[in-house]
């Protein structure tokens, strides 16, 4: 299969390979030894050196820093694989890149080089942004940053922050002016004893071990040139670096999606009721491959956003709020979906997979909340679509090359040259995916013309066309809409529609542009059929799931699963 993958899904696999499997046992990412740590709030012993022996860590620095950074989707990829085993490592090192991003996109040279030697040496950094007090509303921050003597005096308590206790550098949001507020690195060993003091860790449902805890500043005294980028655009740029981060989190569900549905499948094919596998049940086995059509839908959705920070930054504003969405909400579905197929199996804290399940399951919880929880990312959505609708017009020549660029997946893009100036806080508009749904279905038809029709052809362009009946209603109400109001149930109604059909363009894209590459299952487009189906029963359609494709999928998912294969796209054609 390797032929088949991306050069990202071949770095995911390399390291997939290093950390073994995790259900052998006796190693800090099996799950015996991972439960045991949540059992206790603590990481596994030799956690993290194990992985920065891998050197994980460097994929945080990028490339020109020195770092292994080269493409969000080879980063995204990589984190699936960690979370699989252990989120809360995964969330260790994203509160790093969420608090190093900045720097990358609008530090000085000497803050690039310090940190990136910090973090290239396995420290940790931490984003001090919120406050007890005001949560995400940034413009009530209290914390200030004044100049004096040529240096900057903070004063700010930041709670609660990851990895606030264990990292040495901190960037700090802070008020420099009775309206402005701005970011600063700041570097806890170069204080004065005194000028910070740690906060207790916070206790939590899930992410047990992590370090969340918090961190106060009092009269400490930072360099002149301590600010990144320039003064009174902090909201700016915490705004710009979420859209990096949001992203990266559904790395995370998907790989929790992987690690339930492994368990699922797995105790499904061993455990034996009524003289039989329970995997020969007809709703248990419906079940299983349903959530694996929603791990699909999530991989279409999130791999072309991931590749978007290279080749389309401005359009992350919208397109991150779609994945940081979407993705954690169908991953909460299907673990708690799955947990119904595993039973008694999926409470108890021992028996399969060492009582992994409830761990993922706690852990995930957050997935939804952080960066912006479901609602303020549907309304960051909704407040966009007017545009968006206004602006879908048929996609122009570079906006088509930009989409072989962004779903042709064994594209290698160029790597990433951080440049804060090339975020933008909104699309004006523009979202080259959704706009080109009719395009897209034009492709499929034509292939259903040619001399070899792909075998679920005729499904996919009748799916196609329910859902464009669905899109133009969607369309026709938000223009219709005299007073759009975004936080409005309308509204956030219909961001969750929106955020489906760029699902549906996405999954459509990725067969297009993949099915000669990939070929067998993949490019037979049963799947396809799944997975727009699924979309069409979220969008509330009544739909009748072709038992043909779901048995197909079946017999893929029992050879994968024998065979210990990756769950995802790629791994069809070898079904």
């Amino acid at each position: 299969m390797t032929g088949l993958l991306s050069p990202a899904q071949v770095l995911a696999g390399a390291f997939d390979d290093y950390l073994g499997d995790p259900y052998a046992g006796g190693t800090p990412f099996s799950y015996d030894e991972i439960v045991a740590g949540d059992e206790a709030s603590e990481l596994p012993p030799n956690a993290r050196s194990t992985i920065e022996k891998w050197g994980f860590h460097e994929l945080l620095v990028p490339v020109e820093q020195g770092g292994r950074l080269r493409t969000l989707d080879e980063l995204l990829h990589v984190c699936r694989v960690l979370s699989r085993r252990n989120p809360t490592i995964a969330v260790m090192y994203g509160s790093t890149l969420l608090a190093a991003n900045p720097v990358w996109l609008w530090g000085s040279a000497r803050q690039k080089r310090e940190l990136a030697d910090e973090l290239l040496s396995g420290g940790l950094a931490c984003f001090g942004v919120s406050e007890a007090d005001h949560g995400s509303d940034l413009l009530s921050t209290e914390g200030t940053l004044v100049r004096e003597n040529g240096g900057l005096r903070l004063n700010a308590a930041k709670w609660p922050v990851g990895n606030a206790t264990r990292a040495r550098f901190v960037t700090v949001l802070a008020r420099t002016g009775e309206h402005d507020l701005s970011l600063a690195l700041v570097d806890k060993q170069q204080l004065s004893d005194g000028a910070v003091r740690h906060l207790p860790f916070v206790r939590t449902l899930g992410l047990k071990g992590h370090d969340l805890s918090g961190v106060e500043f009092h009269d400490a005294v930072l360099p002149g040139d301590a600010l990144v980028g320039p003064p009174g655009i902090g909201v700016t740029q915490v705004l710009k670096t979420l859209q990096i981060t949001r992203t990266a989190i559904a790395a995370m569900s998907l790989g929790v999606m992987d690690a339930v549905l492994r368990m699922g499948l797995g105790y499904a094919m061993d455990r034996r009721l009524y003289g039989d596998r329970i995997f020969a049940i007809p709703i248990i086995r419906h079940q299983l491959v349903q959530e694996h059509v929603n791990l699909f839908i999530g991989e279409c959705t999130t791999l072309p956003i991931s590749r978007a920070l290279v080749l389309a930054p401005e359009r992350l504003s919208l397109w991150s709020a779609i994945a940081k969405y979407l993705v954690p909400v169908m991953a909460e579905k299907t673990v708690h979906n799955v947990g119904v197929v595993m039973g008694a199996r999926s409470y108890l804290r021992e028996g399969v997979a060492s009582g992994a399940f409830q761990k993922l399951q706690r852990d995930h919880a957050i997935a939804s909340v952080f960066e912006g929880t479901t609602h303020v990312n549907l309304h960051w959505i909704a407040e966009q679509l007017p545009a968006v609708v206004a602006g879908a017009g048929e996609p122009d020549d570079a906006a088509q090359d930009l989409l072989r660029q962004l779903f042709d997946l064994g594209d290698n893009t160029a790597a990433w040259h951080p440049d804060g100036r090339r975020l933008r806080l909104a699309n004006g508009g523009l979202d080259e995916i959704t706009a080109a749904w009719p395009l897209a279905v034009r492709r499929a038809e034509a292939l259903l013309r040619g001399p070899r029709p792909p075998a679920a052809g005729a499904e996919i362009l009748d799916l196609c066309a329910r859902l464009s009946e669905l899109r133009a209603a969607l369309h026709h109400r938000i223009v219709a809409t005299e007073a759009w109001q975004s936080s409005s149930v309308a509204a956030i109604t219909a961001a969750g529609e929106h955020c489906a059909h760029h699902a549906a363009v996405s999954c459509l894209l990725i067969w297009l542009d993949n099915r000669d590459r990939l070929g067998g299952a993949f490019a037979d487009g049963g799947w396809l059929v799944l997975s727009l189906q699924r979309l069409l029963q979220r969008l509330g359609v009544t739909v009748a799931v072709d038992e043909r494709h779901e048995a197909e999928l079946a017999q893929q998912l029992e050879h994968g699963a024998e065979k210990k294969d990756w769950f995802t796209l790629a791994s069809l054609p070898a079904g």
